[in-house]
């Protein structure tokens, strides 16, 4: 089954490029202070998004002011709540602004899962992700897996991504162990904390699409 991979924390042309040439189909902007990351609604919109690359907004708890301004900047295939938004909130989002919404859950044990079933009738995807350790400044970007395992075998009425801790050199294993068609990595294909490296980003890619 054909894959998708999913490239978070773009700042720069470079790497929107970077990403695009590599064959992934979705890019990501941060738009959350806390993260090395993290990017302006403005600084964003000035970018220039490659024919084809599906660009997400990973937000974090974000109120409408921040959520209208950047809707008003960007140009946008999907909104990514990476917070505590309940569904009602999820619901709220994907209706004021007319575009699919990813809700991301944490994941470190096989009750976390049961969360699934209260967002898939509001969200039109779901992400599974690492949860933050203990202290952790942001929600995801942490570099941490959780155990793959978990989702052996399970289906889901709506599309999900996994992502958390996934590498060039894991993430080949980590879509045989759990069917995961979409795949999500950030901090893994770094230089330096916010660095993006074209060369990992190919590596990912291939590996993720192989």
């Amino acid at each position: 089954m054909k894959a998708y991979v999913k490239i978070c924390g773009l700042r720069s042309d470079a790497d929107l490029q970077a990403v695009a040439d590599a064959g992934a189909s979705y890019g990501g902007f941060v738009f959350f202070d806390k993260s090395p990351r993290a990017i302006t609604p403005e600084a964003a919109g000035a970018l220039h998004v490659p024919a084809g690359l599906r660009m997400v907004a990973l937000v974090v708890d974000a109120d409408d002011a921040l959520l209208d301004k950047i809707t008003q900047h960007v140009a946008l295939h999907m909104i990514q709540l990476h917070g505590h938004e309940t569904p009602a909130r999820v619901a709220e989002v994907r209706a004021r602004y007319g575009l699919p919404v990813m809700k991301v859950l944490s994941i470190a044990g096989a009750e976390d899962l049961a969360a699934i079933a209260d967002y898939e009738d509001v969200a039109d995807q779901i992400m599974l992700d690492a949860k933050a350790p203990k202290g952790a400044t942001r929600p995801g970007g942490n570099g941490n897996t959780f155990d793959w395992t978990l989702l052996q075998g399970r289906q889901w009425r709506k599309p999900w991504m996994l992502a958390g801790g996934l590498t060039p050199d894991n993430v080949a294993q980590a879509r045989d162990l759990t069917g995961a068609v979409q795949l999500d990595a950030s901090s893994s294909l770094e230089s330096s904390p916010g660095v993006k490296d074209p060369v990992r980003i190919r590596a990912f890619v291939a590996a993720a699409l192989r």
